[in-house]
This record gives C-alpha cells, structure tokens and sequence, in this order.
C-alpha cells in the first residue's frame, strides 16, 4: 500500500528552524548577559580594591609627611641649639680674648724688644714698640706668624731709626709699630690648648707694655 504525506512538511520544518534558532539566539544573549555580569562584577571587584589601597597610600603617605614635618622641626631646634651653644663658645673666648693676647704678646716678643703700645680693634690688634735692632722686629714678625694659636698675618705697618738720651748715653734705637690678627683657635680642643698655653708657657722675658 503507498502512502502519501499530504501535509505541509516543508513549512513544519521551516517553523522547527526558525524556533531553533530562536532558541539558540536567546541562549547565547542569556550567556553574553551573564558573563557581562560577571566581569562586571570582577570589575568592581578589583576597582574596590583599587581604592582600598588608594586609601591606604593615602594614610601612610599623610603618616610620612607628619614624620617629615616632626623631623623637620627636630633639625631646627638642633640647629638652634648649636647656635645658641656657639655664641655662648664664642662670648666665653671674647671675654678671655685680652688675657690671651697679653699673654701671647709676652711670650712672641723676643728679647731686645719692648712694647709701648696696644690698641685692639675687632679683631685687628695695632702694636708699637722699640726694638734693637731689625732683626729683633723680623723675629717678632715670625714668632706671631707661626708659633701662636691666638695671632695671625703679622704685618709691618713702619719701623724708623729714633736716636734716645743724650750725648754719651745717646742710644739708636728702632721706632717700630705693626699690626696683627686674633684667631681662634681650631675647635674645642684647641681652644682648650689655647686657654691651658698661659700656666704652661716657657718662661720668657717679659714685655713692657705701656
């Protein structure tokens, strides 16, 4: 016996298309929307955790920066205190300044010589005397130059030969006056050498000073 199909079968294979393809249309539009949920949420995800390190750089930053400013005011009030510390150094050295530049007067002036004259301004001393002979001014020169730690930069400002006394007690001597700079000496150490040097000096003949 032949049968025979006499329905529509090639509109009920269209129709079945069409509703698998609609199928799988919404399929893949539930899967796009759930991943783009997902990396929504792995997006705010890491953004939050983004901004909670944000805010912890933010507090350790702010931490650091008062450290600095704490720092900071540390160095200047040490700063300070140097200063302070070195202007008392300092007016301590002034006030002793005469004694140590009388005393190193007396030990730099070499025999032959004796002062009639010193007059300090600053830090420049102005010295007159009468000498012997040049060469006794020339040691002098020296001794001030290189062997005290209070007087620097000797410097002849005039020397001229005076005749003292009359007739057979006339005596030729030099009319000398010169100047001279006060130094400090080198650090606490040497300033302690320095204010040691007048009980420990070696006896010398002393200059007159007038």
């Amino acid at each position: 016996m032949i049968l025979i199909n006499l329905l529509p079968h090639r509109e009920a294979r269209r129709q079945e298309r069409k509703r698998a393809f609609f199928s799988a249309l919404g399929l893949a539009g539930v899967v796009g929307v759930g991943i783009v949920i997902l990396w929504f949420g792995v997006l705010q995800q890491l953004t939050s955790a983004q901004e909670s390190r944000n805010r912890f750089l933010a507090e350790e930053i702010k931490k650091l920066e008062d450290q600095i400013k704490d720092v900071a005011t540390l160095r200047a009030e040490i700063d300070a205190l140097k200063a302070r510390q070195k202007a008392v150094e300092d007016l301590q050295t002034d006030r002793n300044v005469p004694v140590y530049l009388l005393d190193e007067l007396v030990k730099q002036t070499p025999e032959g010589i004796y002062l009639t004259s010193v007059r300090q301004n600053g830090n420049i001393v102005t010295v007159g005397g009468m000498s012997q002979t040049n060469e006794r001014v020339s040691e002098m020169l020296r001794n001030t130059a290189y062997n005290s730690p209070w007087l620097e930069r000797p410097e002849l400002v005039e020397i001229k030969a005076v005749t003292l006394g009359k007739d057979r007690d006339q005596r030729r001597l030099f009319d000398f006056s010169m100047r001279v700079t006060i130094k400090r000496p080198q650090g606490p150490a040497g300033a302690a050498s320095a204010a040691s040097a007048p009980g420990s000096a070696k006896p010398t003949k002393p200059a007159k000073v007038s």
